[in-house]
């Protein structure tokens, strides 16, 4: 009980916060840049924001960007909760005022528009007009080996968003991967070699800004950890309060079909803190789970995210499940099952820290797996992890970093110790690009593992054409083996091209020379977004 006990004293804490600003301006700007690290925003002034700030699109309640930096009519900002952003896109920004306390679309109509001059009619115009974004790619991949078999296979997916279909309060969003792998001889091949999965399918309705049902699979963001749900979502905001249901089938764990079988429902309350110097949002949910009519598990879980100021980002998940069932005994006993917790510091621009622990037990289905439950129960130790990673950039174009990362149990199984380091110099003299070096030591029961490896990558074609060129070198050391040590290269070149704005493809082809084989892999992809 005593995890239970602080669990509730870290969601009190944590779900604690002031509220009450007076609602006043905003500004508007426009992503003009994304980068895989940083989105560029444009505004015609930015006087009234600071590092820290974040800023929202002009149709949500939660915060998308955090402000990292900025100039006289731009800011440099970093994505949290997960938000989707492409260029082009607008967002906002309220000074002396919190939006994520707007309740009702006619609260907005004494909001002053400062910046672009957007009168109020547009601004409202703007929280119901259509997105669209979607993404289709289409990959190809081959193994071919002077020692075995020759493996081929091809991969697709299909991504479509559809905010506001046609200004109104329906959305839509899909998410869908096919897999074939492509064996010589498929009569003697156990295994599956086509895979078909749908990740999200889900039609959204909004009945106003604060209301939303959600029918189909989805995997919902304030409970991440239950992964997608097959039926209907129903969530309702009160100001900074949220609450929500779920009430639908989890997909089979074996191919991710649905499954009649796999009921589920549950229930979670919410808190978004946005304050000055911090922003956070907590989630606390309970979940059951069922297989044909009987329970197979139930649990609490809980969820936070925050920032402090604009140095410290915090994470926290945690589930802990209250029921079990043991020859036809059943009990509540609470068992924490999982555990997580990260914090990132930046001391400054040019050094940021990161560190996590994890402790996961394997989750039992008391149905599900009705016949092993002893033995899992006997084995039920918790597989730990910490990891420590800092990032230094001593001077410009220079970046550096060190990180370490255990794993662990308490029956010494399972241990494992990895070392890695990096150095990147980008904007090289004369020649250009950018080359790296990159190491990484393992060690875990039955092997050890060292492997240096470099990288050179410039555009060929100034924006249009990019190539990376790479080498690794592998060694390693088996334990209890009759092959005790075994070397390895790699010697490996990438090649990407933007045809057009929102497409481009890829090509990479790599040799691997080891002590008795050579294995050549190519990969290549095609990439369309719209």
């Amino acid at each position: 009980m005593k995890d239970f006990y602080i669990i509730i004293l870290f969601i009190a804490i944590s779900g604690s916060s002031i509220y009450g600003q007076e609602k006043n301006q905003l500004i508007i700007g426009k992503v003009s840049f994304v980068t895989s690290n940083n989105i560029y925003v444009k505004f015609e002034d930015t006087e009234k924001l600071n590092p820290g700030d974040s800023l929202k699109f002009i149709n949500q309640i939660r915060p998308c960007l955090l402000v990292k930096s900025k100039s006289s009519r731009s800011v440099v900002c970093s994505k949290i909760y997960d938000c989707e952003v492409e260029k082009g896109d607008e967002v906002y920004f309220g000074y002396s005022n919190r939006i994520s306390e707007v309740t009702d679309l006619e609260e907005i109509k004494d909001v002053k528009i400062d910046s672009l001059n957007i009168s109020k009619k547009d601004t409202l115009k703007l929280k119901k007009e259509s997105r669209i974004r979607g993404r289709v790619s289409i990959a190809g991949y081959g193994n071919l080996s002077n020692v075995r078999d020759d493996r081929y296979g091809i991969m697709s997916s299909f991504s479509l968003s559809m905010e506001r279909i046609k200004e109104s309060s329906f959305s839509f969003y899909s998410y869908i991967n096919y897999r074939q792998n492509f064996i010589d001889d498929e009569s003697n091949y156990a295994r599956k070699t086509t895979f078909f999965n749908v990740y999200n399918f889900a039609l959204k309705y909004d009945f106003n800004p604060t209301l939303s049902l959600v029918l189909g699979r989805k995997i919902n963001p304030k409970m991440s950890s239950l992964g997608a749900i097959d039926g209907l979502q129903i969530e309702k905001y009160f100001g900074k309060n949220y609450v929500g249901v779920i009430a639908g089938f989890r997909p089979d764990i074996f191919d991710y079909s649905f499954n009649p079988d796999l009921f589920e429902y549950g229930a979670f309350y919410g808190r978004i803190t946005d304050m000055k110097n911090l922003r956070s949002e907590s989630t606390l949910g309970f979940i059951e789970q069922r297989n044909s009519g009987k329970i197979d598990r139930r649990y609490v879980y809980f969820q936070h995210s925050s920032t402090i100021g604009s140095k410290l980002n915090l994470f926290a998940s945690t589930e802990l499940d209250i029921y079990n069932k043991l020859n036809d005994t059943v009990s509540n006993d609470p068992r924490l099952t999982n555990l997580y917790v990260s914090a990132r510091y930046r001391f400054g621009r040019k050094v940021n820290l990161m560190v996590s622990y994890d402790s996961r037990k394997r989750i039992l289905y008391y149905e599900t797996f009705q016949s092993e439950i002893e033995r899992l129960l006997d084995e039920d130790i918790a597989r730990q992890g910490l990891r420590i990673r800092i990032n230094i950039k001593p001077v410009k174009n220079l970046h550096t970093g060190f990180g370490y990362s255990k794993r662990f149990q308490g029956n010494n199984e399972n241990k494992s110790d990895n070392y890695n380091g990096y150095v990147t110099y980008s904007n090289i003299p004369v020649i250009d690009g950018a080359i790296s070096a990159k190491y990484n030591m393992n060690t875990s029961n039955y092997l050890k593992s060292n492997i240096l490896s470099f990288r050179y990558s410039r555009y060929l074609i100034e924006n249009k054409l990019n190539a990376d060129f790479s080498y690794r070198i592998a060694n390693f050391d088996y334990f209890n083996s009759f092959t005790s040590t075994y070397d390895q290269n790699y010697y490996g070149l990438n090649l990407s091209l933007n045809i057009k704005r929102k497409m481009y493809i890829s090509a990479s082809g790599e040799l691997s020379k080891g002590d008795q084989q050579d294995n050549y892999r190519i990969y290549t992809k095609l990439i369309k977004r719209f």
